[in-house]
């Protein structure tokens, strides 16, 4: 045991480097005495210099080497980072984030395949698209602040079979290959967005628009009973867009959507148009209101209007309620006098209705506005 201490001491002292200068090299090692400490220290503090260290006599080959593999290493670093692919990784992307144009391409879109598909109803999926929108925001409730567009639970059926959703799988069909064409926009942003594109290809006014709604499960769907009943009075019609938050002059601009579209017997039960222009956005639904008379259609559906001297366009009971009551008719005679004045409470009440309950990041002030394709 005492020869290998005696063996690991030497290797030791071969190893370790000597700071010693060759003269002292082979001299034993004498520890000094006090004199010799103070001596010394007087010397350097009466010359005011102290002796330098002794320098490492030793090659400078390897710390360069090892500086210049660390170069090396932090180039290539840099190297992969950019440009990953080099070595056989994937490049790593960076988050998709919408913009404008992103959201005016599927604006035109939609706007396309209205122009390629004009077989349906009256000649255009513009209608139905609206009331898509305007189904999916109109469930809101400002107290519970449920229901709403942020959601769109009407892809489930608790609330898809809604009897006042009735044929809108036509709409949501319609706008399923441009979803397959643009996955990255949510359901509830894109059937809003069909809505402004209905809107506005309908040479209705322009509607601003905000993204950031999310898609939810069917634990969101609201239940039955949210959206106005067409056979009921103006207490109704109080009560439902009261809920949302509505008065009286938006309840009336926001039924003024009634100039698009008709009615079907295998959906609401009621037939036939408001207008005879039922593609095309203008006042004559307030218009046709006011200065046209009207009476009760005889047939077995549900009780209906009918204008007395073509009896080929439709009134619902609640339209008839906007020109019985006080409050509302001074505001369907104002929209039947002014389509302008009617184009910009439309615009502003429709966008309110679009935007109810969503949580949004982007500011009112940043809303976009769409080129139509009559710009």
């Amino acid at each position: 045991m005492a020869s290998a201490s005696r063996t690991f001491t030497r290797a030791l002292r071969t190893a370790t480097p000597s700071f010693r200068t060759a003269s002292t090299r082979s001299s034993r090692f004498v520890a000094p005495t006090q004199s010799a400490f103070r001596q010394q220290w007087q010397r350097g503090y009466a010359t005011g210099k102290e002796e330098e260290p002794d320098k490492y006599e030793g090659n400078p080959t390897g710390l360069i080497w090892g500086a210049g593999a660390l170069l090396a290493g932090a180039a290539v670093y840099g190297v992969y980072t950019q440009k990953p692919e080099l070595f056989g990784a994937e490049k790593v992307k960076a988050p998709f984030v919408a913009r404008f144009e992103n959201y005016q391409q599927i604006y035109d879109a939609i706007a396309k395949r209205l122009e390629e598909h004009d077989s349906y109803d009256d000649g255009s999926y513009g209608p139905v698209l609206l009331r898509l929108a305007w189904h999916a925001s109109g469930t809101y409730d400002k107290l519970t602040n449920t229901g709403g567009s942020n959601g769109a639970t009407m892809r489930f059926a608790p609330e898809g079979d809604h009897g006042a959703n009735s044929g809108l799988k036509a709409a949501r069909d319609f706008l399923e290959p441009v979803k397959e064409a643009f996955p990255w926009i949510t359901y509830s942003d894109l059937w809003i967005l069909g809505g402004v594109c209905a809107i506005q290809e309908m040479q209705g006014p322009k509607i601003p628009y905000r993204a950031g709604r999310s898609d939810r499960d069917l634990s969101f769907c609201t239940p039955d009973g949210r959206l106005p009943d067409a056979s009921k009075d103006r207490s109704h019609i109080r009560a439902i867009f009261g809920r949302m938050g509505f008065g009286d002059r938006e309840m009336v601009a926001l039924s003024g959507a009634h100039a698009l579209g008709r009615c079907h017997t295998d959906r609401s039960g009621y037939t036939g148009p408001w207008t005879f222009s039922p593609t095309t956005m203008t006042n004559d639904y307030f218009k046709l209101l006011v200065e046209e008379k009207w009476q009760y259609k005889k047939w077995n559906g549900p009780k209906q209007f009918e204008d007395v001297k073509t009896k080929t366009l439709m009134m619902l009971p609640t339209d008839m309620e906007i020109v019985k009551d006080k409050s509302f008719r001074k505001y369907t005679e104002l929209y039947a006098k002014d389509n302008d004045a009617f184009f910009k409470d439309f615009s502003d009440a429709v966008v309110t209705l679009f935007e109810l309950g969503v949580p949004f990041v982007q500011p009112e002030d940043q809303r976009w506005t769409f080129k139509s394709s009559f710009d």
